[in-house]
């Protein structure tokens, strides 16, 4: 008796793919990308940078993961890794710099403590002056703030110069964050020009913005480099320029005013304000 011959079935694990197939996509690019985007925006928030930091390792590491997966032939998603991997870059190092920001801050709130508590006790109070010859205290005033129109520019005693553009239209992307549909994005073009003989650090150099109705704008981060924030050092002579997008109500976009200081801490934060140019 005749036996049939044996046909060998597919394999258990599954046919293997078919060779003119496309590679797929893996979703580390696109997850590196909204983590980073998402990571951004907890960075630029004073009280939140760590959690913005952490996001941006995660990033960090599926960017660099999807990366190396997509220069294999396995997955599509190179350019959403390669965003991943900037955005998360850029968010670890807005976070380190609030870290230093408050760090020295906490430093220099201790040490005028220890100064005052040491005036107090090595020195003996004046006698109070006769009621007669008494002069009543000034009260202590605060400077009102340099307030500027779009396009004009600011310069500090030491020579720094900084200038805010005027608000242009912008269109966020599709992976936009910070933007709701309705809404008016505009960017503005920072630029600061050091005048000074000294280096200046200009990490800290984050505008705030707000609409006509005195609200806080949202900022606009997306994978078309909406926002540019600044990154290092400017050296004497030298100048940067970076760019910020916004996005505005539309019941209160006719105007708006952006405030910055080239570094915190150091320099009086100004004032720019005027109206919006709409897209046309």
């Amino acid at each position: 008796m005749t036996m049939p011959a044996h046909t060998p079935g597919p394999p258990p694990w599954g046919p293997p793919p078919h060779p003119g197939l496309p590679p797929g996509n893996s979703g580390l690019g696109v997850g590196a990308l909204v983590v980073g985007i998402v990571g951004l925006v907890f960075g630029i928030v004073p009280f939140l940078f760590w959690l913005g930091g952490i996001l941006g390792i995660l990033a960090l590491v599926l960017g660099v993961v999807g990366h190396g997966r997509a220069r294999r032939g396995e997955t599509n998603d190179r350019g959403q890794a390669i965003a991943g991997i900037v955005l998360g870059s850029v968010t670890i190092v807005v976070a380190l710099a609030w870290l230093v920001v408050f760090v020295v801050a906490f430093a220099a709130d201790r040490a005028d403590d220890g100064t005052h508590g040491r005036g107090a006790t090595s020195s003996a109070a004046p006698a109070p002056a006769p009621e007669s010859t008494r002069e009543p205290s000034p009260e202590p005033t605060e400077a009102a703030p340099v307030v500027l129109a779009f396009g004009k520019t600011h310069t500090y005693d030491d020579g720094v110069k900084v200038t805010v553009s005027e608000p242009l239209p912008y269109r966020p992307d599709r992976f936009a964050a910070g933007y709701e549909k309705g809404d008016t994005a505009v960017r503005v073009t920072v630029t600061i020009v050091n005048g000074s003989k000294k280096v200046i650090d200009v990490t800290t150099a984050l505008p705030d913005a707000s609409d006509a109705e005195g609200a806080a704008a949202g900022a606009i981060f997306d994978g078309s480099r909406a926002t540019e924030m600044f990154q290092g050092t400017v050296l004497p002579g030298k100048q940067a320029k970076s760019g910020f997008a916004f996005s505005l109500p539309a019941a209160a976009d006719k105007e708006m005013q952006v405030e910055l200081a080239p570094q915190l801490l150091k320099y009086e934060p100004v004032i720019w304000t005027g109206p919006v140019k709409r897209a046309g």
